[in-house]
């Protein structure tokens, strides 16, 4: 999706990294840290204590699933390798 340019001649995508930066230039790293805490604060008091132990076995079945889904794939790489005919006299990479 092509971006619009704007009369400053900038895209929007550009315009917010640059009021990102400036942000970040100006605040530093204590502010994004104070912004992380207020907004976990507020999510703990409106939600409680249940909706991180959902969130929390919702994000570990995920990556059940994907070591599920490496050990398969490796498997498969595994079982491929055997049953390709090696290649004979050094011509490999041919």
């Amino acid at each position: 999706m092509p971006e619009e340019k704007k009369s400053g001649g900038m895209t929007v995508r550009e315009a917010g990294r640059k009021g990102g930066q400036k942000v970040r230039d100006e605040r530093g790293h204590a502010f994004y840290e104070a912004i992380g805490r207020k907004g976990g604060e507020t999510v703990r008091d409106q939600r409680g204590h249940e909706f991180y132990e959902e969130i929390g076995h919702k994000g570990g079945q995920k990556v059940k699933e994907l070591i599920a889904a490496g050990k398969k794939r490796a498997a498969e790489v595994a079982a491929a390798a055997l049953k390709a005919p090696a290649k004979e006299g050094g011509e490999e990479g041919k």
